[in-house]
């Protein structure tokens, strides 16, 4: 059984069920029926891209794997099962002989004063759809709203976190609204603003020095705010307030500071690296002989720095599925194990347009150059989609952008306080195409207001560690509201009133599914009220 379908657990899939021949019987548990290349998630929230590109069908790619559709809850090592909740809600209870644990990771939170109830991250197709959607929103009520301050508030969007994901957001984020602005101007002398908001002295830290500036030097030309030695104090439904004490009024925070183990690895109650599964260097769990574990979820041993640890990255979770798959076929008589070692083969970072920064094999990169390496790396990386994608971009580059809103994911969807970012929740007993009071849109009335204080989270407050988000190459490193100030969309998710209940060893900690009424219960509700 693998457990989880990102960059490490689809790679040991596919690579097992090719090694065995269908020797053995492969399980392969996911929330979603598909593999997310992340990398590309930037594009699809600026609307170069179409969702359905960035996402790689489990069951059409892997056809002597069994997908089953469901979230593992607990973890019985002793009796070799693991307990998983369906997409409707149906619980059961799936042996196993090995178990591959590649759950990933989820948005790591700090202890930040109002972040969980007023950030989105940008770890899942939702969060991507949901941004998406509310900067388009946002450039148009700005486009009408009554005032400058008002304006200037809508159209500022502040991203926390200068890594691979947040410049990359950033970059094609600025692009985005510049285009919107052409078809909804502002008011005179007004553009939108994104501001890019980092701790460390300088944009891509994780990065040489060379692709940093260079990255750096696209952000500003481009307009975008780089402050470094920076970050967020407080989020409030008005702004954020940052760290040397400016107050920056703003409807968007986007949250990519990096991620942290999925709380799956610590519920197994093994020893632990910073969240992470403790495994020697063949990716199994020392004590535990039918215990693996690859990407994310793994502290890997990093046999080039004795001592040292593979970093939380995607190009590390795409080699270690491969090599665990040989080492779990190896343990059932089939081939030979192997250690995981790792060379590095560059980086690149795409800042939108035909601008990028890469180094591959070591040569340093920038401009048209790197942008062409940069987007051919990623159609050979993707396992799948390769002509869609190519289409998408070539369309992109001789049509304009289709700035619409969909509305099919709301804020309260895509909490950022949660183990599973890739569903859409529903808010709390209420179905989201719903309104049985037949007044305002169900989604304005899912969060706090302003000066509302919103009902207290799970503990989520995390302290920092080394973790980081997927990077491109180390990957391979959000109806329309009338403007009337009144009653402004909230822009958290709604929390859960009551904490979670205390873990069990081997159970998950997440949000659990919630159920919403159905059409005919909500109809009848409504017209009862009339």
């Amino acid at each position: 059984m693998i457990v989880g379908a990102g960059f490490a657990g689809y790679r040991a899939a596919r690579t097992l069920a090719r090694i065995t021949r269908r020797r053995a019987d492969i399980t392969l548990l996911n929330p979603t029926d598909y593999f997310l290349y992340v990398p590309l998630l930037p594009q699809v929230a600026a609307g170069i891209l179409e969702p359905r590109r960035v996402t790689v069908s489990l069951s059409g790619t892997l056809p002597h794997v069994r997908l089953v559709l469901g979230e593992a809850d607990a973890v019985d090592l002793d009796g070799h099962t693991v307990a998983c909740t369906g997409p409707e809600g149906e619980r059961a209870t799936l042996p196993f002989d090995r178990l591959v644990l590649a759950a990933g990771s989820v948005n790591k939170l700090l202890p930040v004063p109002g972040v969980a109830e007023h950030a989105h991250g940008f770890r899942s197709l939702p969060e991507a759809l949901y941004l998406r959607d509310h900067v388009t929103r946002q450039v148009e009520l700005a486009a009408a709203a009554g005032d400058r301050a008002r304006c200037a508030a809508r159209c500022t969007f502040v991203v926390v976190g200068a890594g691979y994901t947040g410049t990359e957001v950033a970059a094609h984020g600025q692009l985005f609204t510049d285009a919107q602005v052409r078809e909804h101007p502002l008011r005179a002398g007004m553009r939108p603003r994104w501001l890019l908001l980092d701790v460390a002295d300088r944009v891509l830290p994780e990065l040489d020095e060379r692709l940093s500036r260079t990255a750096d030097r696209v952000l500003r030309e481009r307009g975008v705010e780089v402050r470094t030695g920076t970050s967020v104090r407080e989020a409030t439904h008005e702004g954020v307030r940052l760290t040397d004490g400016e107050f920056v009024e703003t409807r968007t925070l986007v949250w990519c500071v990096g991620v942290r183990p999925d709380p799956l690895a610590e519920a197994l109650r093994l020893p632990l690296e910073r969240g992470r599964l403790l495994v020697d260097p063949y990716l199994r769990v020392p004590g535990r002989p039918e215990l693996f574990a690859a990407g994310d979820a793994a502290a890997v041993p990093d046999l080039d720095r004795p001592g040292a640890y593979t970093p939380m990255t995607a190009q590390h979770a795409w080699r270690q599925g491969r090599t665990v798959a040989h080492n779990v076929a190896a343990s059932l008589g089939i081939g030979e194990r192997r250690a995981y070692r790792h060379r590095d083969l560059g980086f690149v970072v795409d800042l939108g347009g035909v601008k990028a920064a890469a180094n591959p094999l070591g040569v340093p990169l920038s401009g048209v150059a790197a942008g062409a390496v940069t987007r051919g790396y990623h159609l050979a990386a993707m396992p799948g989609n390769r002509v869609r994608v190519a289409a998408d971009w070539l369309l992109d580059a001789v049509l304009p952008r289709q700035a619409v809103q969909l509305g099919l994911v709301r804020s309260w969807s895509v909490p950022l306080d949660t183990a599973s970012p890739e569903l859409v929740r529903p808010p709390d007993g209420l179905a989201p195409a719903e309104d049985p009071s037949g007044g305002a849109p169900a989604e304005r009335r899912s969060g706090p207001g302003p000066g509302a204080e919103a009902p207290p989270g799970p503990g989520s407050a995390e302290a920092p560690d080394p973790g980081q988000a997927p990077d491109p190459v180390q990957a391979p490193d959000p109806v329309q509201d009338p403007d009337a100030g009144t009653h402004p969309e909230p822009p958290g998710p709604v929390k859960r009133s009551a904490p979670p209940p205390k873990p069990v060893p081997g159970e998950r900690r997440k949000q659990p599914h919630r159920a919403g009424r159905t059409r005919s219960s909500s109809w009848k509700e409504t017209h009862e009220h009339r």
